[in-house]
């Protein structure tokens, strides 16, 4: 296992809103906009006045389609053109995903190895590493990789509970839902550059 950078995985988290902002964030800019409902003049029919105006001693009405009418318009409601995003500062989120990994760290849920052990692309290759490293079936692995190559892709697709990325994709969602961070060695250089905004020599 090689050593830890202290600068991205050994914060001390004592307050875990940015942690959590950073999670609201990338659920809302996940989020999309397709729900619409018909206003009152997008609704089939109600072109017939329902009763004359006066004399009925009912309430005057000019169409069925009238929003406190049942089949009615909706009023107030989706647009499809809503906007849920939600801007959090670049530093911000690498500061959020040095917490994350953290707090991982903390829990003593972050591995790293020396190679996947994909030679072939076949799905046991993985297995057999998740194995080694003593990593149970049911446990959800974020793997993270210099680069998500055709073998690496082939040799994880079929297994469910592992997804692979690249360290400039890392995030607070990702991390917090994994039971396991497994960090192979070469993509720790790149973790750190990116974090850091430093080349680590």
């Amino acid at each position: 296992m090689a050593d830890l950078n202290p600068e991205i995985f050994g914060l001390e988290v004592t307050n875990y809103e940015l942690i959590k902002v950073a999670y609201d964030s990338y659920l809302a800019n996940s989020r999309s906009s397709h729900a619409k409902t018909l206003k009152r003049g997008e609704v089939r029919g109600g072109g017939k006045k329902p009763w004359k105006q006066k004399g009925t001693g009912r309430a005057r009405f000019g169409s069925t389609r009238n929003p406190i009418w049942r089949h009615g318009g909706i009023a107030g409601g989706r647009t499809g053109e809503e906007n849920f995003t939600k801007n959090l500062a670049r530093n911000a989120k690498k500061v959020a995903v040095m917490q994350a990994l953290s707090v991982k760290n903390a829990d003593k849920a972050v591995i790293t190895i020396a190679d996947l052990g994909v030679k072939t692309g076949k799905v046991k290759e993985v297995v057999k590493t998740l194995e080694a490293n003593k990593i149970a079936d049911k446990e959800n692995v974020l793997l993270v990789v210099k680069e998500k190559d055709d073998l690496t892709l082939r040799a994880t697709s079929n297994i469910a509970n592992v997804k692979v990325v690249r360290p400039t994709y890392l995030n607070v969602f990702d991390l917090m839902n994994a039971d396991k961070v497994v960090i192979v060695k070469d993509a720790m250089k790149d973790i750190e550059s990116w974090l850091l905004g430093k080349e680590n020599k």
